[in-house]
């Protein structure tokens, strides 16, 4: 071993007798044994001994690893760095004399190294002391025995045992964590898992022999803690109480049987190194020693951390290393930028001040947020709530984020859509993370503020800061920051963003400072075409972009009508090879494009992925029941498909993965996109430099251009706007722009805003008066139309018709979507006309007549004034309970001439207005009735499938169309699915990787540990004994 290498040293204190000790084999003298005549002269002996090692300056004696123990005090020995002073003092011939003891060779005989100023001389000096003092009881003289001990070898014996030393060498982690510190031995502690390999065998006799003795007793414990993480522990200065002399009947009280079993103690060292040399090594597994090793070691590092109430857990910005192997094992991520490291040891971050940072999309802005949410929900044990804009990139957090919970020990819960308890469970062990949309995050921060639990929230991180600025959703993601900000002094807020300008108002508003990078790991090249000409933006150029190049490709006639733009020639420079993104103005402008590229692509472009592309269209007649867009049918054979808000959730996400997996390799989308889910491409382009008939703005071109350059696969990144000769101009000052400056909308949007603030500080208790406004404006079922609600729910009481669901369906449609309906009367007539009686009395009841409908239909003058509202937003019922009757969207869509897309919208916006209506009837005790009834309705319009389907449709990512495929393959339940094998799972279900499969396993291990846990808690709570049970006090005050 070097002499510059890495020493891990135990120091050993001698346990008093009375405390339990592991494998004892010498039985100490009695008092009676003990001859009081040489005591003088061997404290003399002792004395020049010990000055002659210290003048010396004699290293500690280290022989090959041992373990001594027959006598209360264990005593243990490991190998370390040789003493040289021994080594030069070795002879090196053998001696002649050989004697035996216990029947085997003497491997020592009896060489002055191991007789003069030696470990072993130390020991014999002190046994024959031990012999000559002068009879006491029994506790005294092992006290004093100890202490003596204690006293001679101090500041010179260094004891070490390791399982395993040179393996533990070859561990650099372990060299650096162990320098020279030792170990406290734990009495009674299972020793076996730490000593070297050679004793293992010879260990196992001792004991055995130990157990005849009687002198002690063994119990079994698992020992956790590390041999190589070690803490100093200074041998005991104990007084040394001096032996008092007793009288001479005392002194002859000896135990013959212990006479008998007595060995010197030298002899059991020889016979000691003698088994080890003979012993046959036991095979044990480096790789788990050391696995085990490194995660003791951790294990005892966060034991310390808790005791002294810091945060640091581990070596991963003050978590475990396994959250690092995580990271590489789940996203093949080995190593942070150099930014993220940079963000992460902000004296900020680690002072847990609010934070807004910038940098361009695809920078690896979520994998800082996430590290900080790990931070808080393993070190500092609080939830956390992450807002994100929209319930697919919340689905994809959940599906993400899952294996971490199930792996690391905290609880992921989706606020999405329906889904969402208010209040949250309050968990006493584990910690939950929730990932919300930005009105289920506001509805979660009010149950938090309602029921006193805010500062249980410990972070709060927010993806697309920049919408603060945006309608609505702007004014209400404001309303929850404001509110945490007011109500809560220890919750951080962590705010994110590509596309922020006036920086320093968010600033003063979230009170926090802000870090920014132009950091990518693709470098990204713009460009602009006009006509056939290519020019790179730059911006020292004069006018701001500079000649690239002409497009070269040949064109007829017919293609020249048809793609006046030359999309053809600039998608089939990427494609099929690499991925494409077309942006488009319109939903109907993505089906064009792409049917248009389609027919001027090769046949060649067929051979690409023929088999995989056949799957996909497959899985989509799967899921619209043997239904298929002709769109898609005649564009996904080439790679080609559109992406736009007309598809359903089962169709799009199929479309993404097929995507994602290279099977399909071109997008033509909508700006929805850009904000949407992360599907990157070597090439974006812009079809036209609008969104609808508004043109573009700089934060909506860099979100889209951000989508160029996928890091790890491409290695540059291209945007291309194309643009007429009328809109240079504009171009031109787009492109050199500042980004667009974020607004409060909290009083451009006055219902949803400011009165709804106002409305929801009051119901909350924040605000008791107009002071307390006044003080808030200086640092949710939307109440918008709680008015309006409470009447219709009044009203629905005097007559509420239980014959069908049609009148609560119709009480639970969405308010704001009754201005976007425009009924077709002729289709609203014939419906109508297919109700049953007990159905047309619910229109009746609220106001719609056949008569009414019927002249509409026809064109008819109509005199009778009938409330427009109540109209339309029967009609939307009428879609719904349609739906829930037919459970196929398909079918829905042809029979009221409406997109698929949008029936779905309406779906899921159902769900989450009947969440909202079952909690307002919750907290009003006039409508008790609706609650029972309203559970049953919001599970049925959250899925709309057949029952037994719903169970496998609860974990996050599976939709129906999957849930489907799971249920044929055999996996009923949400227990198939938490226990299923990955791989069989993507042999059995069609279309599934194996990344989507592990997702789907672990979003099912998570929802199944949540309910055990609810269920463990809730017996727990049932045997606990209460607070206020009668004598309770009585006998705490007696106690006291």
């Amino acid at each position: 071993m070097d002499e510059g290498g890495s020493r891990i040293r135990r120091r050993v204190s001698l346990p008093k007798r009375n405390r339990p000790s592991l494998g004892c084999i010498f039985v100490a003298p009695t008092a009676a044994e003990l001859e009081p005549g040489d005591e003088g002269k061997e404290e003399e002996e002792m004395v020049a001994e010990n000055r002659r090692r210290k003048t010396a300056g004699v290293l500690p004696v280290e022989v090959q690893p041992l373990l001594l123990s027959d006598s209360p005090e264990c005593l243990v020995l490991g190998g370390g760095d040789t003493n040289p002073d021994l080594l030069r003092r070795m002879p090196t011939d053998r001696g002649v004399g050989d004697q035996h003891n216990d029947s085997e060779e003497d491997m020592f005989g009896d060489y002055d190294s191991f007789t003069e100023n030696s470990f072993i001389a130390q020991v014999d000096d002190l046994e024959q002391k031990y012999m000559q003092l002068p009879a006491h009881k029994k506790h005294a003289t092992d006290f004093a025995t100890e202490n003596l001990y204690s006293e001679s070898i101090k500041n010179k014996l260094s004891i070490t045992t390791i399982g395993n030393l040179t393996e533990l060498q070859t561990d650099k982690h372990t060299e650096n964590q162990s320098g020279y510190e030792g170990v406290t031995v734990e009495p009674g502690a299972d020793l076996l898992y730490d000593v070297p390999t050679s004793q293992a065998i010879y260990f196992e006799n001792l004991q055995k022999s130990s157990n005849d003795l009687g002198n002690c007793s063994m119990k079994e414990r698992d020992w956790k803690s590390s041999s190589h993480n070690t803490v100093n522990e200074e041998l005991p200065h104990n007084c040394i109480e001096q032996p008092q002399q007793n009288d001479e009947a005392s002194s002859k009280v000896r135990i013959s049987s212990d006479m008998n079993r007595r060995k010197s103690i030298k002899d059991h060292l020889k016979s000691a190194m003698t088994g080890n040399a003979k012993a046959q090594t036991p095979v044990f597994s480096r790789s788990k020693q050391l696995k085990d090793t490194l995660l003791s070691e951790e294990i005892n590092v966060a034991k310390k951390t808790i005791e002294s109430s810091s945060n640091d857990l581990g070596p991963f910005y003050s978590l475990p290393s396994k959250v690092r192997d995580l990271y590489a094992q789940f996203r093949g991520i080995e190593k942070l930028y150099e930014w993220q490291h940079t963000c992460l040891t902000l004296n900020s971050v680690q002072e847990r001040k609010n934070l807004i940072y910038s940098l361009p999309t695809s920078g690896g802005k979520t994998l800082v947020a996430e590290i900080l949410m790990l931070q808080e929900l393993l070190c500092c044990r609080k939830d956390v709530l992450m807002i994100l804009p929209y319930v697919a990139i919340v689905q994809e957090k959940i599906s993400g984020l899952s294996s971490f919970g199930v792996e690391l020990g905290f609880f992921v819960e989706e606020y999405a859509g329906s889904k969402g308890r208010f209040p949250p469970t309050k968990r006493r062990e584990k910690k939950s993370l929730y990932i919300a949309t930005i009105e289920k995050g506001h509805s979660l921060v009010n149950s938090l503020i309602e029921t006193g639990r805010i500062d249980s929230l410990g972070l709060v991180v927010v993806d697309e800061l920049h919408m603060i600025g945006e309608g609505s959703r702007g004014a209400t993601l404001e309303m929850t920051l404001a509110k945490i900000l007011y109500t809560s002094r220890t919750t951080q807020i962590i705010g994110m963003s590509a596309t922020l300008n006036n920086v320093e108002d968010l600033q003063k508003f979230l009170q926090a400072e802000y870090y920014t990078s132009q950091f990518r790991p693709v470098e990204l090249k713009e460009y602009l075409k006009i006509n056939d000409t290519i020019y790179e933006i730059d911006s020292k150029a004069e006018n701001g972009m500079t000649f690239s190049r002409l497009l070269n490709y040949k064109y007829s006639e017919t293609l020249k009508k048809m793609d006046p733009d030359h999309l053809v020639a600039l998608v089939t420079e990427v494609i099929p090879n690499y991925s494409c993104l077309v942006f488009c103005p319109s939903k109907k402008n993505c089906e064009n494009v792409a049917e248009m590229i389609c027919k001027f692509l090769s046949k060649e472009y067929l051979k690409h992925k023929e088999k995989e592309k056949c799957e996909v269209i497959k899985n989509l007649k799967n899921i619209g029941n043997g239904n298929l867009c002709p769109v898609l049918k005649r564009t996904i054979p080439f790679g080609v498909a559109y992406h736009h808000s007309g598809l359903t959730s089962d169709e799009r996400k199929l479309l993404e993965e097929a995507y994602s997996t290279g099977v399909l390799c071109l997008f033509t989308c909508t700006s929805t996109l850009a904000a949407g889910v992360n599907l990157p491409a070597r090439r974006v382009i812009l079809r036209a430099p609008y969104v609808a008939k508004e043109f573009l703005k700089r934060n909506q071109y860099k979100q889209m251009i951000g989508r160029a350059g996928r890091a790890g696969i491409d290695t540059i990144g291209e945007s291309i706007l194309i643009l007429q000769e009328k809109d240079k101009q504009q171009v031109l000052e787009l492109i050199t722009r500042p980004l667009e400056n974020c607004y409060s909308h909290l009083v451009q949007e006055f219902t949803k805003g400011i009165q709804t603030l106002f409305l929801s500080l009051i119901g909350l208790k924040i605000a008791t008066n107009l002071d307390d406004i006044y003080h808030f404006m200086n640092g949710t079922i939307d109440l918008a139309y709680c008015d309006i609600l409470y009447r219709d729910l009044k009203k629905g009481l005097e007559g509420l018709v239980l014959e069908s669901l049609l009148h609560l369906i119709y009480l639970t449609t969405p308010y704001d979507l009754v201005s976007q309906s425009n009924p077709d009367w002729m289709i609203y007539f014939r419906q109508f006309s297919q109700l049953s009686p007990a159905e047309q009395n619910v229109a009746a009841i609220l106001g719609v007549s056949e008569s009414f409908l019927g002249k509409k239909a026809s064109g008819q003058a109509i005199r009778k004034k009938v409330d427009k509202d109540v109209v339309n937003r029967l009609y939307l019922s009428f879609v719904l309970y349609t739906l829930l009757k037919e459970t196929n969207i398909w079918t829905v869509s042809e029979k009221f001439n409406m997109p698929r897309g949008y029936i779905q919208n309406l779906l899921t916006g159902a769900a989450s207005f009947s969440s909202c209506v079952l909690h307002f009837c919750e907290e009003l005790e006039e409508f008790w009735v609706y609650r029972a009834l309203l559970v049953e309705l919001t599970k049925k319009l959250t899925y709309c499938v057949k029952a037994e389907l719903i169970p496998l449709m609860e974990v996050t990512g599976v939709l129906e169309g999957r849930a489907r495929q799971l249920y044929s393959a055999g996996y009923k339940s949400l227990m198939h699915l938490a226990n299923a094998n990955p791989e069989v799972l993507i042999k059995t279900i069609d279309h599934l990787s194996r990344r989507q499969a592990k997702q789907i396993i672990a979003s099912a291990k998570m929802l199944l540990h949540e309910k055990a846990e609810a269920l463990q808690e809730e017996v727990e709570e049932l045997l606990r004994l209460p607070s206020d049970f009668p004598g309770a006090v009585a006998s705490s005050t007696d106690k006291a």
